[in-house]
């Protein structure tokens, strides 16, 4: 199973593909699973200085691309959460989140949502991580020479991490 897990964003999407062998013996925890292979990951970035339509037509057309290159089973995304304090940025991920469910739909693919405490939660252990945390677990989990950088392509390849624990649980 190919999973893509993207955290998105209006500025930066992270993304990140992971290729899971249910087949695969594990691995030492110093090595990472040996079921879980990093395929890809990065960041698409937007200008704040282009307008909206402009911006959100980049993160379509790259994730596109990295859709059709990658080949994923599916794609893993964060949900829409908001603070009440913070209307505007739930009104700027609902924008984000929109294009990247209508790239995934273009392509057939299904799209699975984790709110970010649950994605934190089966990754490290602990509901309230913070990113330098997720990052550094992300790191031992894909058996990676350095954290992934930025913490977007963490938190996206948390995400894909976090969908193949669910699905495979129910394996």
């Amino acid at each position: 199973m190919r999973v893509l897990g993207v955290d998105p964003g209006l500025q930066c999407v992270g993304y990140g593909v992971i290729e899971f062998n249910k087949q695969e013996a594990y691995a030492s925890v110093r090595g990472g699973d040996r079921r879980l292979k990093l395929i890809e990951a990065g960041v698409i970035r937007t200008s704040s200085k282009d307008k909206l339509t402009n911006r959100l037509n980049k993160i379509y057309n790259a994730l596109t691309q990295v859709l059709q290159a990658c080949r994923p089973d599916v794609l893993a995304l964060e949900e829409l959460y908001s603070h009440y304090k913070n209307p505007r940025t739930a009104i700027i991920m609902a924008h984000a989140r929109g294009v990247i469910c209508l790239a995934a739909a273009r392509q057939k693919l299904n799209v699975a949502g984790y709110a970010p405490r649950k994605v934190k939660k089966a990754v490290t252990g602990a509901g309230a991580a913070t990113k330098s945390q997720m990052q550094r677990v992300v790191k031992e989990i894909l058996g990676l020479k350095a954290v992934p950088e930025p913490h977007d392509v963490a938190d996206a390849l948390a995400l894909a991490i976090t969908h193949i624990n669910v699905t495979d649980r129910k394996i």
